[in-house]
């Protein structure tokens, strides 16, 4: 079943169940998934292919991490506290990220082909590491491992 369709179904679950947290963010969802639907000049009820549902989900995780640090800068903990909740729900439906660990050996390896040695290409590097990559590793990680090399 496409993720865009089961996300769906589990909307009617999380009614059913009264899981308020998990019912608001299946909607924001399923309303970014609409939003982008339309941006992408597609009519309302098509259906996205599981990469674009998985790159929603992924945007809006990262809007709810920012929006976490924001609220606790702002010292707004309640606040703080309905946005994690909702970035538990939101990771819940994202493929597991590659770990630091994990990156570096295809760092190492891209850096040998590349032939970069030093720092002022490190983005060059950094670029080809995460079109490999593809979604399978977050940003942060992949410029830790990279500026590691470096040292």
């Amino acid at each position: 079943m496409p993720l865009h369709t089961d996300i769906k179904e589990q909307l009617k679950n999380a009614m059913k169940a009264k899981d308020e947290v998990r019912l608001r963010t299946i909607r924001n969802m399923l309303t970014a998934f609409t939003n982008e639907l339309v941006a992408t000049s597609r009519k309302p009820q098509d259906e996205l292919a599981d990469l674009e549902v998985v790159n929603v989900i992924r945007r809006l995780a990262k809007q709810r991490k920012d929006s976490i640090e924001q609220f606790l800068k702002g010292n707004r903990k309640d606040l703080a506290t309905v946005e994690s909740e909702e970035l538990v729900v939101l990771e819940s439906y994202l493929p597991r990220m590659m770990s630091q660990e994990d990156v570096e050996p295809i760092a190492r390896a891209k850096k040998d082909e590349l032939g970069v040695t030093d720092k002022s290409n490190m983005g060059q590097l950094m670029g080809a590491v995460m079109k490999e990559l593809a979604g399978k590793a977050d940003g942060a990680d992949v410029k830790a491992v990279v500026e590691k090399l470096f040292v």
